[in-house]
């Protein structure tokens, strides 16, 4: 207003004269103007200064990810990697970054499951204490398919067995409970395993006579799990779905000795350096340690 020209004089009226009608001060008008053509502050990240700008982590987060030996890790295992290499930021930030650069692993759809049967634990509080079972089939380039048979500790999440076999027959779903038996006990002979139950599913190789005798043999316990409710047996289900994603579904082997001895080299690997979420990014072995040790105490 006060820039507009009068219509009689053909001058502006001026700031002193349109204050003074209108009985505003002139301060509040500078004021006013001032606030308008100060610039607005630029908006940042709330709380202290990180050590590391999104650009830097990012880079790391790449190189962990390179550095990895295995495939499709989450944004908690690299968080937890990043932490051993002293690079300290929260799981967030991880996720959000790895998300804005496509380096998240793809996701599965949710099933819609009916009431289940189990709602209960299958985890241990101390190693020993029950095994999983399972069996998986793959194929090999000149015999055709092969099964895999695991057996893996519910306390730590180690895999205690791990065989292929041609034929997949109750004499296979045996040989990971005895290498486990002998690593873990250190004999194999009538009731060494007393104490130590096996969750298995309710395939033929688990329900015949030949492996529930041998249970018995060994005093360990049978458990099966609940007909049509993987959940039952979910620990050796997951292992499972860990080592398709980081061996079998990677890598070709052209027969099933081939395989039987890369599974076998595999296995120490995942004991040593895989980092479940559930033993708070500790590796199989190194939960293993220190349930032992809270035993010990």
């Amino acid at each position: 207003m006060s820039a507009r020209l009068s219509p009689s004089s053909g001058k502006p009226y001026g700031l002193v004269l349109v204050t003074a009608t209108w009985r505003v001060p002139r301060a509040t008008v500078y004021r006013h103007r001032a606030r308008r053509q100060a610039e607005a502050p630029a908006m940042a990240r709330r709380g202290p200064k990180t050590a590391l700008t999104d650009e830097a982590l990012l880079e790391a987060i790449r190189g962990v990810l390179a550095g990895s030996p295995f495939l499709g890790e989450g944004h908690r295992k690299v968080w937890a990697r990043l932490r051993a290499r002293d690079a300290r930021t929260s799981k967030a930030r991880c996720l959000r970054l790895m998300r804005e650069a496509g380096l998240l692993a793809p996701g599965r759809a949710r099933r819609v499951m009916e009431a289940r049967h189990h709602d209960g634990t299958i985890t241990t509080e101390a190693p020993d204490v029950m095994w999983g079972t399972n069996a998986t089939c793959t194929q090999t380039t000149l015999q055709v398919e092969a099964t895999v048979f695991i057996s893996v500790d519910q306390g730590t999440s180690e895999c205690v067995g791990i065989h292929a076999a041609k034929v997949g027959n109750r004499f296979g779903a045996l040989d990971p409970i005895r290498q486990g038996i002998k690593a873990r006990f250190g004999a194999y002979r009538h009731g060494v395993a007393t104490g130590l139950s096996i969750r298995h599913d309710n395939g033929s190789q688990y329900t015949s006579d030949v492996f529930q005798d041998e249970l018995r043999f060994l005093g360990a316990e049978s458990s099966p799990s609940f007909v049509r409710s993987p959940e039952g047996n979910g620990c050796a289900e997951r292992f499972i779905r860990t080592r398709k994603e980081q061996l079998l579904w990677v890598r070709t082997f052209a027969t099933v000795e081939g395989l039987r001895r890369a599974l076998l080299e595999w296995a120490p690997q995942y004991n040593e350096h895989w980092l479940p979420e559930r033993h708070h990014f500790l590796s199989p072995s190194q939960a293993r340690r220190e349930l032992m040790q809270k035993q010990a105490a």
